[in-house]
């Protein structure tokens, strides 16, 4: 495959490639590097501290006279910055408070929000010129479809939003990124994505709080010789780079107590999977998936890890040595491109911090969780299947679900949509992936579901929990059970390797609505961006 002038120009000078970067993969394609940085400016593993987001604090709090549930009032700026990613270069960025990542919202279930994100970017994007119009998901989250993060519905620089989340949902690792249409990738690679985590009762008994509650968002990204993001997605089939960051710092190391620790691990990656893995061959304990906590914690050597997926894992450091260097390392899986030190992904390096043992979690690997409504449905219970295939238009280029894209939606004037199940029907849906050599992390807004099998046979131990993301691999059959609750409206399901989304990997359904009704939660016109007269 070559090159074209558009993508070298699109990569901010890296010029041309390394071997693995510029082809489409078919298996695990190896080469050395993507970045053209001078080897003195090359990051290594395990030479930087580890350090996790802030916390964002509320401005204000209130309660909503509805119901008189608390409210959280939060204020988010998307915004240009410059971040210090590599050890002498500074890199520029656009950041959620200028921040890569962005940072972590923690709230107790039954706390809204209302975030409002004002869009103070400039007018374009520094490496393609494109708009720089964004839309925010909170993926993971029921809300109405007009605070949902539609596509379309775009804010443009110096006007904001806000959005307004329920938070009613079981305790769950959920994430804010940018949603705007046909730039989602560059957007999100660019630094606008960061975590959030809505907390209840039993998960606080259960797992570690605190500090020792940890948040990674896990990236990858390449580099221009003058420290600026390189990129190339490959003709839209998507961007590997050779630099694995962790909450925005490369390869890093944290020092940890002899106790157990939870890690909440986010693939923020737009396009690679990860298949983490202890260096020391001890299990990750999954305690939770995508929309909550599991029902039966799972021991396993490694895991399958899908962009936008989250896996909740406790590690245990009690056995471990002062002294002793634990790296968290990731085997790859097929159809990724992998570089010199792609294999790391950070370390663990035991101290010996005395530990608080009055803390009943320091050496809890709880066994039995939670129950969910979504792993509690049964086939039975379906009233419908419906099918769909994953693949590449060898007309068109474009990826699709079925045959149908956004592009489709667009021209509908935002009325088609590929399935319009009842409000509270439980269906099952059934995706096909034959497009000749390729993964899709494919996500569906609203609702969490179970994945009930696996081309015919049962899903991995690991993803035995409520999901929102399921990995299609390379010529699999998967098969999701889910209950359409509980709103009405429209929205929207794609690949979450983000290239894919961008061109055109996305479809909308149509919830408890017919074609006629009149939709009140238009998600194009309910709940419009507001001019900005905030100043800074």
């Amino acid at each position: 495959m070559t090159i074209s002038r558009r993508q070298v120009l699109l990569i901010g000078g890296l010029g041309a490639l390394g071997a693995g970067a510029a082809s489409l993969p078919t298996g695990a394609v190896e080469a050395k590097s993507a970045s053209r940085l001078s080897d003195s400016e090359m990051p290594r593993p395990f030479q930087t501290p580890f350090v996790q987001a802030p916390v964002l604090e509320p401005y204000a709090t209130g309660t909503d006279p509805s119901d008189g549930l608390p409210v959280n009032y939060y204020r988010v700026t998307q915004k240009a910055a410059t971040a210090q990613i590599l050890p002498r270069l500074t890199t520029p960025i656009l950041g959620y408070n200028g921040l890569f990542p962005g940072p972590t919202v923690s709230l107790d279930q039954g706390t809204k929000a209302v975030m409002r994100i004002r869009n103070q970017l400039p007018a374009q994007h520094a490496l393609d010129g494109h708009g720089l119009s964004t839309s925010t998901h909170l993926h993971g989250s029921a809300s109405l479809p007009q605070y949902d993060g539609y596509a379309s519905d775009i804010t443009h620089p110096g006007f904001y939003k806000d959005y307004y989340y329920p938070n009613f949902q079981q305790a769950r690792t959920l994430w804010y990124h940018d949603h705007g249409v046909h730039f989602t990738a560059l957007n999100a690679y660019s630094g606008l994505a960061a975590q959030y985590h809505i907390h209840d009762p039993l998960e606080r008994q259960l797992l570690p709080q605190g500090r020792y509650d940890v948040a990674l968002t896990i990236s990858d990204a390449m580099f221009a010789a003058s420290g600026a993001l390189g990129y190339d997605d490959n003709s839209h089939s998507g961007l590997w780079g050779d630099v694995i960051l962790v909450n925005g710092q490369p390869w890093p190391a944290m020092k940890v107590q002899k106790r157990v620790y939870r890690f909440r691990v986010l693939n923020a990656s737009i396009s690679r999977s990860l298949r983490p893995m202890l260096s020391t061959g001890d299990p990750l304990v999954v305690v939770g998936t995508d929309s909550g906590l599991v029902p039966i914690a799972q021991h396993v050597a490694n895991y399958r890890h899908a962009g936008a997926e989250r896996y909740e894992v406790l590690i245990d450091f009690r056995k471990y040595k002062t002294g002793q260097r634990i790296e968290l390392r990731n085997l790859s899986n097929k159809n990724n491109v992998d570089y010199n030190y792609t294999n790391k992904i950070m370390a663990f390096e035991v101290t010996d911090e005395p530990v608080d043992t009055s803390d009943p979690t320091w050496n809890q690997l709880p066994t039995t969780l939670a129950g969910s409504e979504a792993m509690q449905l049964t086939s039975g219970q379906s009233v419908k299947t419906r099918r769909f295939r994953v693949k590449r238009n060898d007309t068109t280029n474009m990826w699709t679900i079925n045959d149908d894209s956004w592009q489709d939606v667009i021209a509908s004037g935002y009325k088609k949509v590929v399935a319009d199940p009842a409000i509270d029907s439980v269906e099952i849906w059934e995706f096909e992936n034959r497009s000749g050599g390729w993964f899709h992390p494919l996500h569906i807004h609203l609702v969490d579901f179970q994945i009930i099998s696996r081309n015919g046979r049962a899903p991995f131990a690991y993803e035995r929990g409520p999901k929102d993301v399921v990995y299609i691999g390379e010529d699999e059959t998967v098969r999701l059970l889910m209950k359409f609750t509980p709103h009405k409206g429209v929205y929207m399901m794609h690949c979450h390797n983000l290239p894919h989304e961008d061109h055109d990997m996305m479809v909308q359904f149509r919830v408890g609505l017919a074609a006629t009704d009149v939709d009140y939660n238009d998600p194009m016109t309910a709940a419009k961006a507001v001019w900005d007269n905030e100043k800074d």
